[in-house]
């Protein structure tokens, strides 16, 4: 039996990862500094979660587009968010306002990349230029 990644759910869990990580872990973590740990402004940590929600969230968003529903509302829906995603790390005193729009626009984003997904299955347009196997 062969496995398949649903990408999109891989998208959905990072993001909400990541938002898990900004607006929760603080609360948890406070303590963490003491220790000399600080994952909370990491700086590093930060561009590695943008960079991770973008290749995973580009590859399942592409793959559903090219392969199977050919619309564009979820790859717009998902570039709007990254656009706030990564704006918020350039204007911090708007980090909240910034990010909350940018994970709900990446997760709503993968779930409809998923239903058009489910509902067309493989459907071919005129513009549909791969093979059909």
């Amino acid at each position: 039996m062969k496995n398949k990644i649903n990408w999109d759910a891989l998208g959905i869990t990072t993001s909400i990862l990541c938002a898990v990580h900004c607006a929760i872990l603080p609360l948890f973590l406070a303590a963490l500094p003491l220790f000399g740990v600080n994952i909370i402004e990491n700086l590093a940590f930060e561009i590695g979660m943008i960079v991770l929600a973008f290749v995973i969230g580009s590859y399942a968003l592409w793959h559903g587009y090219k392969w199977h529903h050919h619309s564009k509302k979820p790859l717009l829906l998902f570039i709007t968010g990254m656009i706030f995603l990564v704006l918020k790390q350039f204007f911090l005193q708007y980090h909240t306002l910034l990010l909350v729009p940018a994970v709900v626009l990446i997760v709503m984003a993968h779930i409809l990349n998923y239903r058009y997904c489910r509902v067309h299955n493989h459907a071919h347009t005129a513009d549909c230029n791969h093979d059909h196997y």
